[in-house]
């Protein structure tokens, strides 16, 4: 058998107050839960795109003239991606579709730019 390796666990959060997209110095932990005043923590799915960027949940994909969003699926246990925007079916994300895939941004920083502009 081989020998344990622990995951790494990394995060992103969107810092809802100053609407950016921010990497943490620490996170706060209560409980058993992680969190972090005033931000939405989004987690690394441990898998990269076709340039070798790392995924995140919430971040937007792209395949072809294709966009999904990358979310937690919680009944199925695993990360999957939705079309956008129709946002309708849910299909798994596994490392080898990913490597076909480019991350566009996150969609909080989707959000906040589409609001700029308003």
């Amino acid at each position: 058998m081989e020998e344990f390796q622990p995951r790494v666990f990394k995060f992103k959060a969107w810092n809802s107050e100053a609407r950016l997209l921010v990497k943490l110095g620490s996170i706060d932990f209560r409980k058993g839960v992680l969190f972090k005043k005033d931000h939405i923590l989004l987690q690394f799915t441990g898998m990269l795109d076709k340039h070798e960027e790392e995924i995140y949940e919430m971040d937007i994909l792209m395949k072809q003239d294709e966009k999904y969003l990358v979310r937690w699926h919680e009944q199925h246990n695993g990360w999957y991606i939705l079309p956008m925007p129709a946002r309708s079916s849910f299909q798994p994300l596994h490392k080898e579709t990913a490597r076909t895939m480019k991350r566009l941004c996150n969609y909080f920083e989707s959000e906040a730019n589409a609001a700029g502009d308003r």
